[in-house]
């Protein structure tokens, strides 16, 4: 008989530093109906050496071997055998506090919550960050309010997309098919968690800060080479909206919301940008943000991210995007110069 209350799924690439501390937190769990369902995305370190230790001493660790093809195929891949009445999601290189699916858990079957929403802490080159919400903190949250406050929230911001800090009902995702997109590299998380809210009646949010998320891939700059982010954001950008919230915003609304976050997220790179780093040399940087700031795609945004935001920003918020306005490069590069002289 399944007596299994939470599944976690937990993708696994290249993470022997840091897989030891994440096993540890999750077979801690002061909830002990959890089963831990491994997924190795084609390893080639000795994470899968150190699950299966732990395997081999606990029942309820699983593994999944597959090739090397991404987070989205993992999640789905564990998705698939998962028992629990509740499913929630951990990366490898990340910690939880031992009472965490407790608290959610205990919180779902108060009121037969479909998704628990809990708070989550960064920690990014030694420096810690806990993410919170202005939603409304324990009470139903219902289908009217998911759609008109949270679903809005998913397109114009990025902190609520991760899936690491929420519970969700695991009969939804199994009845409705809900799975991560494979064909999506940035914004896959914000894709499932839409598809997911699109399903659900209830919805509470805690706050409880129990996930511990680390970067952990080196600097931002390296990241933002390597993974190219921006073109991601375009991506992201330019999606449509999953099947089932279709006519649940009207398409106005939409590109607002797509407009505010993108715009966010170019202000955000030509910071990331601006900084020195050994990674990249000043004229692939300077490249770059020139080519980030003259992009169609930007253009069409600007105005809309104006005419919502900007009497409402700082001055210095405001001189960056007059400088992205008038694709000034050099004019980004002394603000952002003088911003960092400022902050020291």
């Amino acid at each position: 008989m399944n007596n299994v209350k939470v599944s976690v799924v937990i993708p696994v690439y290249n993470v022997e530093k840091y897989i030891t501390e994440c096993i540890e937190s999750l077979l801690n769990q002061t909830l002990e109906q959890c089963e831990f369902i491994f997924v190795n995305d084609g390893s080639k370190d000795n994470s899968v050496q150190i699950i299966e230790n732990y395997r081999k001493k606990d029942n309820r660790v699983k593994l999944i071997n597959q090739e090397n093809h991404g987070v989205s195929i993992a999640r789905n891949n564990g998705l698939e055998i998962a028992l629990g009445e509740y499913v929630g999601f951990v990366d490898a290189d990340d910690y939880i506090e031992k009472d965490m699916y407790q608290t959610l858990y205990n919180c779902a079957r108060q009121n037969n919550y479909d998704l628990i929403l809990s708070n989550f802490e960064s920690e990014i080159e030694g420096h810690k960050l806990i993410t919170k919400y202005s939603f409304p903190i324990g009470i139903i949250l219902d289908e009217s309010y998911i759609k008109r406050e949270i679903l809005p929230y998913f397109l114009k911001a990025d902190d609520l997309n991760t899936a690491c800090n929420k519970l969700y009902r695991h009969k939804i995702l199994k009845e409705n098919l809900i799975r991560f997109p494979e064909n999506v590299p940035l914004g896959e998380d914000g894709m499932f968690n839409m598809s997911f809210i699109g399903c659900i009646d209830t919805m509470i949010y805690i706050n409880y800060t129990g996930y511990h998320y680390r970067e952990v891939k080196g600097s931002a700059t390296r990241n933002v080479a390597e993974k190219d982010y921006f073109q991601r954001a375009l991506e992201v950008y330019r999606l449509e909206l999953p099947e089932n919230l279709m006519g649940t915003i009207n398409k106005v609304k939409v590109q607002k919301f797509k407009a505010l976050k993108l715009i966010k997220n170019v202000m955000s790179y030509v910071h990331v940008y601006s900084h020195p780093a050994e990674e990249l040399s000043f004229k692939m940087r300077y490249r770059y943000i020139k080519e980030m700031i003259s992009n169609k795609y930007v253009k069409e945004a600007l105005p809309i991210y104006c005419n919502e935001n900007y009497n409402t920003i700082g001055n210095y918020e405001k001189f960056i995007i007059n400088m992205i306005k008038r694709e000034s490069t050099l004019g980004l590069y002394f603000a952002t110069a003088y911003s960092r002289v400022r902050n020291k």
